[in-house]
């Protein structure tokens, strides 16, 4: 059992945290975490150079209620300081509560700008980008990484130390290498000398499926929390369960067919308003998400996966519930199943 979390000053009844996610979390995913008793949600990575240059489709990211929101973290990539600093300052404008540095995204087009995690081959930029962050703004500062750039070069914690003297206020790793991409498993013990080298709270990522996985990951990392991403795609309320578990509380049950339908129906009505024509194309990942484990589910993502359609979309997808709920099937998709493969921030 662990203890609630505190932040920069701000105090978080739970200790789990929605993970960035590129193409994710959005903010109607993220809005649905929250409305499913999540707390903290961190933002998309969004490029600081597009918000500087007020990129469409990067400040999408960020448009929501920033109030209904609260607290929410504006995740920043890039590799020149005074435009990280500069998006801070914007970010913390448009009211995220907190700004969060990305030092794990390991996508190519990513790394091959020097930015994600590309940036922990660099300390010295490093320390750079995070003095000039953490003097832009007011609101806490945090980064997100991974354990090092190869097998050769973990310096997660050392990193980390650096993040603490520059007076940020959370750490959270991913338990795999920029180079392990999301092969393999995650790591989670390799996570131990980030929590031995600093004093903030930590979070330990990666892998994190099911309540068990998040025992064992608190054990063998140290963290104070959890940062679970992949496995809250169809179960945005997977959060709410993990926050119950680590305080000790009774754990709700899997939502019913029909609750899980009412969800899945409120998350694309959502989409719908925020993205507009684009939102069926958009929601595709999120559908099979919800769907995952039951039966017809196959032949039901085909039919969503080929119309832009919402009326038909919908149509499907309500159709597909009234006869799994006929046939009383159980299509609940239990903590410990295989969550979509999407990439994580």
């Amino acid at each position: 059992m662990t203890a609630p979390l505190s932040i920069g000053g701000i105090s978080l009844r739970q200790p789990v945290v929605l993970a960035p996610m590129s193409g994710v979390t959005d903010w109607p995913f993220r809005r649905v975490v929250r409305e499913e008793g999540g707390e903290l949600v961190v933002s998309e990575m969004v490029a600081s150079a597009a918000i500087l240059h007020g990129v469409r489709s990067e400040m999408r990211k960020l448009s929501g209620d920033a109030r209904a929101e609260f607290p929410y973290s504006l995740q920043l990539a890039g590799w020149d300081e005074a435009m990280m600093a500069e998006a801070a300052r914007i970010g913390e404008g448009m009211g995220a509560a907190m700004i969060d540095i990305n030092l794990g995204c390991p996508a190519r087009k990513v790394t091959g700008k020097l930015a994600g995690s590309a940036l922990m081959q660099d300390e010295a930029l490093v320390g750079r980008i995070f003095r000039a962050v953490r003097g832009a703004v007011s609101i806490p500062v945090t980064v997100k990484m991974r354990l090092g750039w190869d097998e050769h070069s973990h310096n997660a914690a050392t990193i980390a130390a650096m993040a603490e003297a520059e007076g940020f206020a959370m750490v959270a790793v991913h338990g795999r290498t920029r180079c392990q991409f999301y092969k393999g498993e995650a790591d989670w013990a390799a996570i131990a000398p980030v929590r031995e080298a600093i004093s903030l709270p930590l979070l330990v990522n990666g892998d994190i499926n099911s309540l068990a996985d998040i025992d064992r990951a608190i054990a063998l990392s140290g963290a104070d929390g959890v940062m679970i991403g992949r496995a809250a795609m169809g179960r945005p309320w997977f959060i709410r369960q993990a926050g119950q578990h680590l305080l000790g509380q009774p754990v709700d049950p899997e939502p019913s067919l029909s609750q899980r339908h009412a969800i899945m129906k409120r998350h694309l009505e959502l989409m719908m308003d925020h993205y507009g024509a684009e939102a069926m194309r958009l929601a595709r990942k999120h559908i099979a998400a919800y769907t995952s484990g039951m039966g017809g589910s196959a032949l039901m993502r085909q039919i969503a996966n080929n119309s832009a359609d919402a009326a038909s979309v919908f149509d499907t997808i309500n159709r597909f519930f009234e006869d799994a709920i006929a046939r009383n099937e159980d299509g609940d998709t239990k903590a410990g199943d295989t969550p979509v493969k999407v990439r994580a921030a």
